[in-house]
C-alpha cells in the first residue's frame, strides 16, 4: 500500500522502511487509517495490501498525534537533536526531519541514560549507539541486500546496540565496508568516519557522476565544500541503486589529494625517472612504437585493455591497436 500511496502523491513518513528490502513494519510511523466495507482500522501501510474501494486517511488528527508520540518517545532514547552527526555533517537525517515535521518535542518522556560510541578502530564507519532507534534497516541491508552478514543488533530496549561478532570490531567481521549500512541509517547512529565533523550540512554540495575506480559504472555523488572535494555518497537514482564497493564509498576521492600522485609525465634518463613535458613523453612513446614496427612489424606489439576502464576507453584501445598499430594483438586483463 505504501508504494501506491507515494505514487499517488501522498508523503507517508517511514523510519524502518527501505525500498530495496522487504517491509518490516516495526517503526509504525507509516500507520494509516483504512476503511473497507464500513470497518475502520489502523494498519502499517508498508506491510498492508491495497484493496478495491478502500478509503485511506494518511494524515488524520489521530494519526498525526500517534506519529508525534512515537517521535517523542524516540527523542527520549536518543542523543540531542542539535548534536546529531549526520544532521551536522551531511544533511538532516530522516528521523530529525520527521521530528521537525510533526513538531515533536523532547521532555515529554523521561530521558534515558546516554549511550556510547563503539570502541571500533576501523577507519571508515562510526557507530554512535546514542542515536540508534533499532529500526533494523542497517542489519537488513547488510544481510539481505549485500549478503555480508557482518552486523546485527545486540541487547534489548535501551541497551540495544549495533553489534558485530569477534570483539565487536568490523575489521574482524565479514564486513566489506560497502557503506550500505551508513547510507540506509535514518539517524546519526552510523556515519562516514572519514567525513563526519569535517563538513557542514549547510555548505555541503552534491554533484552526480560515475565512480572512477572500474568499468561497472556505479553512480556516486561527490561531496564538495567551498570548492574542495570532501567525500562521496551513492547515487540512488543510478542503475546501481546505491550499491558501492569500499573503493566507491570510501576511496573514490582520496587519491586526488595524495602527495604521491604524479603531476607530470616521467621519462627514464640514465636510469633515473625525470619529469618531462607531455609533448616530449608522447613523442618518445610514438617513436618507440614506430621503431618496433619498422624492425619487427606491427604484430610485435601487444595491447592490453583493462576491466577497470569504461567501455568507451576499451573501444578506443582496440581501435588504436587495429587501426593505428595494425595488429589484432589486443586482449583484456580480466580474461586471464
Amino acid at each position: 500500500m505504501l508504494g501506491a500511496l507515494r505514487e499517488a502523491g501522498f508523503e507517508v513518513p517511514t523510519l524502518c522502511y527501505e525500498s530495496r528490502l522487504e517491509p518490516q513494519g516495526t517503526c509504525r510511523m507509516c500507520l494509516v487509517e483504512v476503511e473497507v466495507d464500513g470497518r475502520v482500522e489502523q494498519v502499517a501501510s508498508c506491510t498492508a495490501f491495497q484493496q478495491p474501494g478502500m478509503k485511506v486517511t494518511t494524515h488524520g488528527e489521530a494519526i498525526r498525534d500517534y506519529r508525534q508520540t512515537i517521535l517523542e518517545m524516540l527523542l527520549s532514547e536518543t542523543g540531542p537533536q542539535g548534536q546529531c552527526p549526520k544532521c551536522q555533517s551531511f544533511k538532516t537525517c530522516e528521523f530529525h526531519a520527521a521530528v521537525d515535521e510533526y513538531e515533536a518535542l523532547p521532555g515529554r518522556f523521561r530521558k534515558l541514560p546516554q549511550r556510547e560510541k563503539a570502541a571500533d578502530p576501523n577507519p571508515f564507519i562510526q557507530r554512535d549507539y546514542d542515536y540508534c532507534i533499532a529500526c533494523y534497516r542497517c542489519t537488513a541491508v547488510c544481510n539481505d541486500w549485500e549478503m555480508a552478514g557482518a552486523i546485527t543488533l545486540d541487547g534489548r530496549s535501551q541497551s540495544t546496540r549495533i553489534f558485530t561478532f569477534f570483539d565487536n570490531e568490523l575489521l574482524q567481521s565479514p564486513c566489506t565496508f560497502c557503506g550500505q549500512c551508513i547510507n540506509t541509517c535514518p539517524t546519526g547512529a552510523l556515519t562516514d568516519r572519514k567525513i563526519v565533523g569535517k563538513t557542514s550540512a549547510e555548505k555541503l554540495e552534491r554533484t552526480k557522476t560515475i565512480c572512477p575506480y572500474c568499468g561497472v559504472g556505479c553512480g556516486i555523488q561527490l561531496l564538495t565544500q567551498d570548492g574542495e572535494l570532501m567525500g562521496s555518497e551513492p547515487d540512488f537514482d543510478a542503475p546501481s541503486q546505491g550499491s558501492l564497493c569500499v573503493k566507491g564509498q570510501f576511496g573514490s576521492w582520496d587519491f586526488i589529494k595524495s602527495e604521491e600522485r604524479l603531476r607530470h609525465p616521467l621519462i627514464r634518463k640514465d636510469g633515473v625517472l625525470q619529469p618531462a613535458s607531455w609533448e616530449e613523453a608522447l613523442g618518445l612513446v610514438a617513436s618507440r612504437f614506430k621503431s618496433v614496427m619498422e624492425t619487427d612489424g606491427p604484430d610485435a606489439i601487444v595491447c592490453w585493455a583493462s576491466a577497470r576502464c569504461t567501455s568507451e576507453a576499451n573501444y578506443l584501445m582496440q581501435k588504436f591497436a587495429r587501426v593505428a598499430i595494425g595488429t589484432n594483438n589486443i586482449d583484456n586483463c580480466s580474461r586471464t
